[in-house]
C-alpha cells in the first residue's frame, strides 16, 4: 500500500517531500520507493529487509517506550540515552542509530510530531499606522566573478505595502540606521504613527526583562522623531511577516543575477526598480497598486521635515593588551604605549581604502590600509617602537643644554661607536637625565664623561647624580652651619661677618 500511495502522489505531481511528510516516512525511503518500477521488486526489497539483521535490534523496546513518551526525540538524543542507560551498548556510527530509529517510527507508526504554529487572518491596519523595517544581506557577484556582499535596509508601509530599500558595503550601526531611515522618511514623505523591528542590536543594548534600552543614537533619534516604536518578541519574525516577505521579494526579484559594478549604481538601480516594479506592479495579497495606495495614505502620515543628523564619524574601538585592535576580522597595529590601561581605546574614522586612528584628544596616532582578507595581523614595524623625533634632532636637543655643545657631541659619537644599534634609546635616556638637573651640575658631569671618555647614557646618569649628590652635600653643611650660629633666621648674623683689627709684626719687632 505504501508503494502505490507513494507513486500515486509522484504522479499527481507532488515532491518527495511532501510524500514523505504525508506517509510519515523519511525522505530517502521516499526516493528509493520511487526509484523501483515494479512493486514485485518493492516486495522483494521489503523481503531482504525484513531477513536483515539488526544492530540494534535488542534495543527496539526502549526505544519504542522513549519515542512514545515523546514523540519529537532526535535520533542524537536517543543516541545519547542508549549509552547512557546501557553500559554495553555497541560502538555504531550516528547513521546506524538514525536508520534504527526510523525503522522503529515507521513500524509502530509513531512519525515525529512538529510544532504548529496556529494563524488567523488579522485586519488591515489603518492608513498611516504603522510601518516595518528589517535589515538583508546578498552575496553579487561583480565583472570579474568575485563575490561582493552587500548590506541593505528596507521599510515597508504595513497598510499600502509601498517600499523603500537602500544598500550599503558595511553593516550598518546605529548611526547609519538613522541617516537611512531620513531617507525612507523622505522617500515616503511621511512619518507614520508605530514603527516595527526586530530586537536587532543595532537598534537595542539589552532587552533587559522586557524594559528594551535603546542605543544612545537611535534614542535621540526616536526622541526627534516621536514615533512609537513596537519590537517583537525574539525568534519570532514571522510577526512582521510584511517586510519578511518584502526581504525576500528584493531578494528573488531584484538581487537574484545582478552583476555589483558600484553601490551608488546599485542604489539608483534600486529606485528604479521600486518605480516600475515593486511599487508599481499590483501587490498578490491585496490586489492593490502599492504607488496608489501610498497616495491615499501619504495624508495620513504625519509631516516630515529633514533633520540635520550629527553623526559621529570618529568610532570608538578598544586598545588591546599588545598595542592593536579588532576590526572586521582583522588586527591592525598601533604604536607602542597606546594601551595604558583596560580603558583604552582609539577613535576610527574611515576614508575611502584607509582607516585612521585618531587619540582622544582627536590628533591622529597612524593609519592602515584597509585589509579585504580575514584573520590577518596588519603590523607596522615602526609601531614597534615607541615614536619620537628623528636622530638627528635628538642630539641637536641634547647638545644645545650644554655651554659646550662640542662636547655633547663628543660623548654622542663615543655611544653611537659603542652601541649603535641603540643610539635613539641612549639618545632618550640622555635627554631625560638632562630634564631633572641643573646645566652646572651637566656641565660637571659632561666634563668628566668626555676625560674618561665614558660611553653610555646610564653611566652619565650616574655621574650627573653624583655631582648632584655633592652638591646636595655641601649645601647641607651650610645650612646646618647657618642653624648653629642663628636658628631662627638661617642667615649669619651682623656680628659674624665683623673683621677683627690686627697689628702688624713691625709693632713688636720695634721694641
Amino acid at each position: 500500500m505504501v508503494y502505490h500511495e507513494a507513486h500515486q502522489l509522484s504522479r499527481d505531481g507532488f515532491s518527495i517531500t511532501y510524500i514523505s511528510n504525508q506517509l510519515g516516512l523519511n525522505w530517502r525511503t521516499v526516493k528509493r520507493i520511487l526509484s523501483v518500477a515494479d512493486d514485485r521488486q518493492y516486495e522483494q526489497y521489503l523481503q531482504g529487509c525484513a531477513d536483515k539483521n539488526k544492530v540494534l535490534e535488542a534495543y527496539e523496546t526502549f526505544v519504542k517506550s522513549r519515542l512514545e513518551l515523546y514523540r519529537d526525540t532526535s535520533s542524537a538524543q536517543m543516541h545519547d540515552w542508549l549509552k547512557e542507560h546501557f553500559t554495553a551498548f555497541p560502538t555504531v556510527s550516528a547513521k546506524t542509530v538514525f536508520n534504527f530509529v526510523m525503522a522503529v517510527r515507521q513500524k509502530y507508526q509513531l512519525p515525529k510530531t512538529a510544532m504548529v504554529r496556529v494563524y488567523e487572518m488579522v485586519p488591515e491596519l489603518p492608513y498611516g499606522q504603522q510601518a516595518q523595517v528589517d535589515f538583508g544581506e546578498y552575496s553579487l557577484r561583480n565583472s570579474q566573478g568575485k563575490r561582493v556582499k552587500v548590506y541593505f535596509f528596507l521599510l515597508v508601509l504595513a497598510r499600502s505595502r509601498y517600499k523603500y530599500v537602500w544598500f550599503s558595503l558595511e553593516r550598518f550601526t546605529a548611526d547609519t540606521a538613522v541617516e537611512v531611515h531620513e531617507r525612507a522618511f523622505g522617500f515616503i514623505q511621511g512619518i507614520p504613527d508605530i514603527v516595527v523591528y526586530d530586537q536587532d542590536r543595532v537598534f537595542l543594548v539589552d532587552e533587559n526583562k522586557g524594559d528594551l534600552l535603546l542605543t544612545e543614537a537611535f534614542k535621540a533619534y526616536r526622541g526627534e522623531r516621536n514615533f512609537k516604536l513596537h519590537f517583537c518578541r525574539k525568534s519570532d519574525p514571522e510577526s512582521k511577516g510584511k517586510v519578511e516577505n518584502g526581504v525576500k521579494y528584493v531578494k528573488q526579484n531584484f538581487l537574484y543575477n545582478r552583476v555589483f559594478t558600484d553601490i551608488d549604481l546599485l542604489n539608483a538601480e534600486a529606485v528604479a526598480w521600486l518605480a516600475r516594479t515593486a511599487n508599481h506592479l499590483t501587490h498578490n495579497t491585496t490586489k492593490k497598486v502599492p504607488q496608489q495606495e501610498w497616495e491615499i495614505e501619504k495624508p495620513f502620515l504625519r509631516a516630515f521635515h529633514g533633520l540635520v543628523i550629527q553623526r559621529a564619524d570618529r568610532i570608538k574601538y578598544a586598545v588591546r593588551k599588545d598595542n592593536s585592535f579588532s576590526y572586521k576580522g582583522n588586527f591592525y597595529s598601533l604604536p607602542a604605549g597606546t594601551y595604558r590601561g583596560r580603558d583604552s581605546q582609539v577613535l576610527l574614522e574611515k576614508q575611502g581604502v584607509w582607516i585612521i586612528l585618531y587619540n582622544q584628544e582627536h590628533t591622529e596616532v597612524c593609519r592602515h590600509l584597509i585589509s579585504s582578507g580575514r584573520g590577518e595581523k596588519i603590523i607596522n614595524n615602526h609601531h614597534r617602537r615607541a615614536t619620537s623625533p628623528a636622530i638627528r634632532e635628538l642630539e641637536e636637543l641634547f647638545c644645545a643644554r650644554f655651554t659646550e655643545p662640542e662636547k655633547g657631541r663628543q660623548l654622542i659619537g663615543a655611544i653611537r661607536s659603542d652601541k649603535p644599534r641603540y643610539i635613539r634609546d641612549q639618545l632618550l635616556i640622555l635627554l631625560d637625565t638632562t630634564e631633572n638637573y641643573p646645566s652646572s651640575i651637566l656641565d660637571q658631569a659632561l666634563q668628566y664623561c668626555c676625560q674618561q671618555r665614558i660611553a653610555g647614557a646610564a653611566d652619565f646618569k650616574a655621574v650627573v647624580a653624583h655631582y648632584h649628590g655633592q652638591q646636595m652635600q655641601e649645601n647641607e653643611e651650610q645650612l646646618l652651619a647657618a642653624l648653629r650660629l642663628n636658628p631662627l633666621s638661617r642667615q649669619l648674623p651682623n656680628e659674624a661677618l665683623i673683621q677683627p683689627a690686627t697689628s702688624s709684626i713691625r709693632d713688636y719687632t720695634h721694641f
